[in-house]
């Protein structure tokens, strides 16, 4: 397995200073949130695509690919019944497909709760026939480009739609695509009510990427949740993916943030 981190924890830093700290503590790969280079993909230029490839490729970095996709939009939902919307969120993927593939990312992570969650009005049901719906029609996207959407269950501190590793199953089983694959995460499984080390062994055929971090919303092994059983079913499973840290409370500071994840994810490689 491979580390990454997302980029969004460097804050206000340049680039070139939060890729040099990603280095220092060991990080081989970037993920990277759309909003961080552009209000919107549309006002994301060549030049800016290309840098920031270029810049990654200096310091001995990889572009993961994107994550938080329709973060700070508007405009764009997954389940909605409004069929203009719908497709409108399509062609946005799209042009984000492309924004992965010019950066130099081979995959997306599909979470962005704010825009897919549904109304009461709306069985879980339906929304699943409406995402499906719309995702089938970015597989040739995809398709083209190579690259693989990675369905993010979020737990129901976040929303209502797919709270559960197996409902994200079912999505991905409705689309019937590779591209469209599975995504796991530490602090979304903790809310499932099973052990996290039990959902990865049951969904390893289809997870193809994983985010490391805890309930407390900070790194791996900076709250409660023991990492040790979780980096033994990844190894038990001979995960050869991406595993990024992503937090979301950013109030220890970025070296904080990036070597203690970091020291903690190895020494719970080191205690199996």
């Amino acid at each position: 397995m491979k580390f990454a981190i997302c980029n969004e924890t460097f804050g206000d830093w340049p680039i070139e200073r939060g890729f040099q700290a990603a280095r220092k503590y060991g990080y081989a790969g970037i993920e990277v949130a759309p909003f961080t280079l552009g209000p919107n993909v549309y006002q994301i230029s060549d030049s800016q695509r290309s840098e920031y490839k270029q810049c990654a490729a200096e310091h001995g970095l990889e572009i993961v690919g994107l994550h938080w996709l329709l973060a700070k939009t508007s405009g764009y939902h997954l389940t909605t019944e409004d069929l203009n919307i719908r497709s409108k969120t399509s062609e946005y993927l799209c042009a984000l497909t492309q924004l992965c593939s010019d950066i130099g990312g081979k995959l997306m992570v599909l979470g962005s709760p704010l825009q897919r969650n549904f109304p009461a009005t709306m069985s879980h049901e339906q929304a699943m026939a409406n995402a499906a719906d719309l995702l089938a029609g970015v597989v040739p996207c995809l398709e083209m480009y190579g690259i693989q959407i990675a369905v993010e269950p979020l737990g129901p501190q976040e929303g209502n739609f797919l709270n559960h590793a197996f409902q994200a199953r079912e999505l991905i089983d409705m689309i019937g695509s590779p591209q469209i694959q599975l995504h796991l995460d530490v602090k979304a499984m903790s809310s499932e009510g099973e052990p996290i080390d039990s959902i990865i062994r049951k969904h390893e055929d289809l997870m193809i990427h994983f985010h490391a971090n805890d309930p407390n919303r900070l790194g791996p092994g900076m709250g409660d949740v023991d990492q040790k059983p979780i980096f033994a079913a990844l190894k038990a499973i001979d995960y050869a993916g991406w595993v990024s840290v992503e937090v979301f409370d950013y109030a220890p500071g970025v070296d904080t943030i990036l070597g203690e994840s970091m020291a903690n994810m190895l020494n719970a490689l080191g205690a199996i």
